[in-house]
């Protein structure tokens, strides 16, 4: 009886905190909102040209960086489901770049794979790396372990990155995310893999179609990534089997969490080292 009582109770204190939740997540919206239209009307419009141009970065900002994450994050919890789809996503919810490797190997042989082929540990996203990053664009130099923006698999960040820099430029670059798989978990098909990986290349720097937040550009054909990260691995000889399991998932076309076109084959090697 006393177990009943405290799982009602337990039950009821999880609803009011969310129901808590929603309602501050309300007021910190409808609060925002009523920031911005004000800076839009009596800033944009009665501003001189010194105050509109700060108005208009201050209004970039809280619209690119608080409003339109907030609302992505409350819909993208409505209508993208929370199971594995081949995808991973954005910070806000935002179905993002295809997995299109996996991996049977420990955390060392991969480190170990990675480096022998050329490839750089990329930093956490921190501060002190976001500056360097700027810094490096700046100067117009390339940035051999900058950081890259966080994809999430498994409701999980990803455990590393790895990235290759082109001709020192500070926009263009190979990158992989990896992903250590939940302990049991199978694939569909029933595939046991160790990790999964999403490799994409950016091509240029601009504005997220989405959030209007600064972000990379990727070419569209994702499949020639994914090619040129196993053809790395393979020169390196630390490969023991690859096996490519054509139509894995469909073939498409879509869009990444940035709004960038994205194409694949939908094959999925599954590499072990």
């Amino acid at each position: 009886m006393k177990r009943k009582f405290s799982a009602r109770v337990l039950i009821s204190t999880t609803s009011f905190l969310t129901i808590l939740k929603r309602v501050a997540l309300f007021f910190l919206l409808l609060t925002i909102g009523w920031s911005v239209y004000k800076i839009f009307i009596y800033k944009l419009l009665l501003g001189d040209r010194l105050d509109r141009f700060f108005a208009f970065i201050l209004l970039w900002i809280i619209c690119a960086y608080i409003l339109i994450p907030i609302i992505h994050r409350i819909l993208t919890k409505l209508y993208i489901p929370n199971y594995f789809i081949g995808r991973i996503r954005t910070v806000e919810g935002l179905l993002s770049d295809p997995v299109n490797l996996a991996f049977i190997s420990s955390e060392d042989k991969i480190h170990q794979a990675m480096q022998s082929a050329g490839w750089h540990l990329a930093e956490k996203l921190t501060l002190k790396s976001g500056f360097w990053t700027i810094i490096s664009a700046i100067r117009h130099k390339g940035y051999i372990s900058a950081p890259v923006s966080p994809g999430y698999l498994f409701n999980k960040k990803q455990n590393f990155t790895y990235q290759q820099n082109i001709e020192n430029k500070p926009f263009a670059r190979h990158h992989v995310r990896f992903f250590k798989v939940p302990n049991g978990w199978l694939m569909p098909g029933g595939y046991k893999v160790d990790w999964l990986a999403a490799g994409t290349f950016d091509k240029s720097i601009g504005l997220s179609y989405y959030t209007l937040q600064i972000t990379h550009h990727i070419t569209s054909d994702t499949d020639i990534e994914r090619d040129y990260i196993i053809k790395t691995i393979k020169e390196t000889n630390k490969t023991k089997k690859i096996n490519i399991i054509e139509n894995y998932f469909s073939a498409y076309h879509h869009r990444n969490g940035g709004g960038d076109s994205i194409s694949t084959d939908g094959a999925l090697p599954i590499i072990e080292l």
